[in-house]
């Protein structure tokens, strides 16, 4: 992983990650634990839980702003990664968002997506961690995990997917627009995700 910004950038509030909402804050306090890591970790377990990803539950909404993913309950994977940045940047740990390139299906015919996903750095253990709060189902699984990542997603090489190593302060301004031109999450999810950064 390698930081594509300042340091100071991934503490920063901007239009997406906006961690000085009021909302935000109140619930960066109410996740707050004794540590840095149980702090971390509740915020990653109320963003992959308590978040839920539209596709899985067939909804058209997908907002794009932290506070927006907040106060509707529901975004895709670029909404969910804004708001866990958002929420730990409100508990002071810097965090960040990465992507990884995957196919839609098992194969490369099924046509490509970027899924966005986060970094948060955690002093306690001086190092970044990746984490998923894509949101779990029967297939798919991901979980807070210091030691070994535990993401929503393998990234297969030898069919054209890519673990892109930059870690961004802000969400790249494709993600952004696909969810800000689209009315209509599913059809976004089958037809119009970016499919390379």
């Amino acid at each position: 992983m390698k930081l594509a910004d300042k340091r100071s950038s991934y503490l920063q509030s901007t239009y997406y990650i906006d961690c000085n909402s009021a909302n935000i804050i109140s619930t960066a306090k109410r996740l707050t634990a004794n540590s840095e890591i149980e702090t971390a970790e509740n915020i990653f377990h109320f963003v992959r839980d308590s978040i839920l990803h539209s596709w899985d539950i067939q909804d058209k909404r997908a907002p794009a702003r932290a506070s927006e993913v907040l106060e509707t309950g529901v975004s895709i994977c670029y909404g969910k990664a804004n708001l866990l940045a958002a929420i730990m940047r409100a508990a002071k740990i810097p965090a960040g968002i990465c992507y990884q390139r995957l196919t839609l299906g098992d194969t490369p015919d099924t046509g490509f997506c970027v899924h966005a996903l986060n970094a948060v750095f955690l002093n306690t253990i001086k190092k970044w961690i990746r984490l998923d709060p894509r949101g779990n189902t029967a297939f798919i699984h991901s979980a807070f995990d210091t030691e070994k990542e535990k993401l929503a997603f393998k990234v297969r090489p030898e069919i054209g997917e890519i673990d892109y190593p930059e870690i961004y302060s802000t969400p790249l301004p494709i993600t952004m627009s696909t969810l800000e031109k689209s009315s209509d999450a599913l059809y976004m999810y089958q037809f119009c995700l970016p499919d390379r950064i």
